[in-house]
């Protein structure tokens, strides 16, 4: 067992970055499409955070062109580059599940001020 914690602690990010559920953030993302390698941004609400070291995960969601879209990102990978927050959400759950259900404005998570 402490063979495998020591193999998971060098896999851990130095700094993971600081954000709560319900905030509003931008993911930038490695992707790789044959030889050559981009950087695409997924902004979202985080709806959910899992795991803990090294399986650490975040699910961010947004509405794109009327359809839901989720995507789960290891918060310790070396493709996720940075998670910058764009807005701090005031909710009183630790998973926001039910924004599935809701359209439009209802969807929104309030502002932390």
């Amino acid at each position: 067992m402490d063979a495998l914690k020591t193999i998971a602690a060098d896999s851990v990010k130095a700094e993971a970055p600081q954000f709560n559920i319900g905030d509003t953030v931008k993911v930038s993302v490695n992707i790789r499409e044959g030889q050559r390698e981009r950087i695409q941004m997924f902004e979202g609400t985080v709806i959910a955070r899992r795991g803990s070291g090294v399986a650490e995960t975040f699910t961010v969601r947004r509405v794109a062109y009327g359809v839901g879209v989720e995507r789960v990102f290891p918060v310790h990978s070396p493709n996720v580059k940075k998670v910058e927050v764009v807005r701090h959400g005031k909710v009183r759950r630790a998973k926001l599940y039910y924004l599935r259900n809701r359209v439009g404005k209802a969807a929104k998570v309030k502002e932390l001020i």
